[in-house]
């Protein structure tokens, strides 16, 4: 039987593991990130409307450029963050990651390096490596907040062509601060020509303003957002950006043709239809999120602040055995290497009650100390290149 290592791989990809959490039949699962509550019956009542009139002319190509769904989600981000985008600064693909995927096949690539500070998103380092870019881990410090001086200096040192910046962080829930960002993009525009890329994929849950309004007079400055959590379609795989124009221009050189189907764009449309219903379940989600914090930190753990739909807490001296003692009670959360930390997704009331009756159990039986075992996925120093690790990816 062949091996994978059998076949003529790029070197970058060997060892490595795709993208991809447990997924088990359990009563309450909250190990992705996904918004608990489904949608409402008038917006799948929409939705169906909406793919009916798309279905009518599926033997034709979809509106390659989706410039109606462009136009509305620029509304949308203008509404939400105070700051007036255009159509001609918004760009759509299925989900998030294909907006990176393109950021860094644009931008990225043999011969180029892409840096972001770790643990972070798993799928800036994924997507660098399937682009031909070099990846580069940054450090944080010990609360997983970014250190200003240390990352300008990491960035000083590695030269990078794209900087990632996820706020709020994944897996961490850690926002980052406006003066940070624009510390970091001055620094990397002063080394040489550079892309910064702010991943606000959970921004709508964030206690801060979005940090769209930081593209002004910044046009290597991107801000990449989905529809996956605040508006509960993680099954719709949408994401979208907002750059300078010149950067929308510069993505649809190397986007596939027709990549947007006309029903993905229609279920898009009928979802911002329904945005203040959508938006009032964030809400919800925002407040258990708060509840989970501090009934955590009330039983004894360790907890992160957390400006996400998630929380990270602590420490475990062995964080799978407490994964495992946790899943043994009826709940999956989420192990994603950070040492001596787990990730729960706020869930319903319920659910959320289920996982801290679990949580409690689970800290009498194993307490709370630092864990010193290795870190799978995140590197010992900053600045080690992609590929001396491996991690479970974090969605």
């Amino acid at each position: 039987m062949t091996r994978i290592d059998d076949l003529p791989l790029r070197e970058e990809l060997r060892g490595q593991s795709p993208y991809g959490a447990p997924q088990l039949d359990v009563p309450v699962r909250l190990n992705t990130n996904e918004n608990p509550y489904p949608l409402p019956e008038p917006l799948v009542a929409r939705i169906a409307e909406r793919v009916a009139e798309a279905a009518r002319g599926l033997n034709r190509y979809p509106d390659r450029d989706a410039v109606e769904l462009r136009t509305r989600l620029a509304a949308y981000l203008s509404r939400t963050t105070g700051h007036t985008v255009g159509t001609d600064q918004v760009w759509a693909a299925n989900g998030s990651n294909e907006v990176i995927q393109q950021l860094l096949q644009v931008f990225g690539g043999p011969g180029r390096t892409a840096i972001g500070f770790e643990p972070s998103y798993s799928m800036h380092a994924l997507i660098s490596r399937g682009t031909g870019t070099a990846w580069i881990s940054g450090a944080r410090n010990e609360d997983f907040t970014i250190d200003v001086a240390g990352a300008a200096a990491q960035i000083r040192a590695a030269r990078p062509d794209v900087v990632f910046v996820c706020s709020p962080n994944n897996p961490t829930g850690t926002a980052v601060a406006a003066e940070t960002v624009l510390e970091l993009y001055e620094t990397a525009l002063a080394v040489k020509p550079c892309m910064v890329v702010v991943d606000e994929a959970y921004g709508e849950f964030s206690h801060r303003p979005s940090l769209l309004p930081l593209l002004a007079g910044r046009p290597n400055l991107v801000v990449t957002r989905t529809m996956s959590k605040a508006f509960g379609a993680a099954g719709l795989r949408l994401g979208y950006m907002a750059a300078d124009p010149a950067v929308v221009d510069a993505v649809q050189l190397v986007r596939l043709p027709y990549h947007l189907s006309s029903v993905n764009q229609a279920t898009a449309l009928a979802a911002l239809e329904y945005t203040d219903t959508l938006l009032g379940y964030v809400e919800q989600l925002k407040r258990e999120r708060d509840r989970l914090v501090d009934e955590l930190r009330g039983i004894g753990y360790d907890v992160t602040e957390s400006d996400a739909n998630f929380v990270q807490f602590g420490t475990f001296a062995d964080s799978h055995a407490a994964w495992r003692a946790i899943l043994d009670r009826g709940v999956l959360i989420r192990d994603v290497g950070v040492p001596g930390r787990l990730r729960v997704s706020a869930g319903t009331p319920a659910e959320n009650d289920a996982f801290l009756e679990a949580a409690r159990a689970v800290f009498k039986e194993h307490g709370t100390q630092p864990d010193t075992a290795a870190a799978p996925g995140t590197s010992a120093q900053p600045g080690t290149p992609a590929g001396t690790t491996t991690s479970e990816a974090t969605a």
